[in-house]
């Protein structure tokens, strides 16, 4: 299994500045592509930010410019910096990682989500 801790969500005001921090561990893995998800209230879950295992990025249109993804591989942790929060950034963020790792069975992919990180922008 590869598990994954997010940390950093907050109150924060309009205009302010986050960052959200991903840390997977587990044993025998090898990540690929890292990325942040999240679902506002009444909304369907959209991807925000996404970053392969060469450094290529994707945005979601609303955040270009504002947000930035990053990844450190050697703590196997993915960043969201998060610039510039808007009242409908609000929403639950999920990272997510896919990957290989190692079973009794051979190299298996794997897909894992975090529990999921509350971000709320408010006067």
């Amino acid at each position: 299994q590869v598990q994954l801790v997010e940390s950093g969500g907050d109150l924060v005001q309009p205009g302010g500045s986050l960052r959200l921090s991903c840390a997977a561990s587990g044993s025998f893995f090898r990540i690929n592509a890292m990325a942040w998800h999240r679902q506002g209230p009444g909304k369907q879950r959209e991807l925000v930010a996404a970053i392969t295992s060469a450094g290529n990025t994707n945005y979601l249109d609303s955040v270009k410019a504002r947000f930035t993804i990053s990844r450190d591989n050697a703590k196997s942790t993915v960043y969201l910096q998060m610039n510039s929060l808007k009242p409908e950034d609000t929403a639950v963020y999920y990272c997510n990682v896919d990957g290989r790792r190692l079973t009794a069975a051979g190299w298996k992919d794997f897909d894992s989500w975090g529990q999921g990180i509350q971000v709320t922008v408010s006067s």
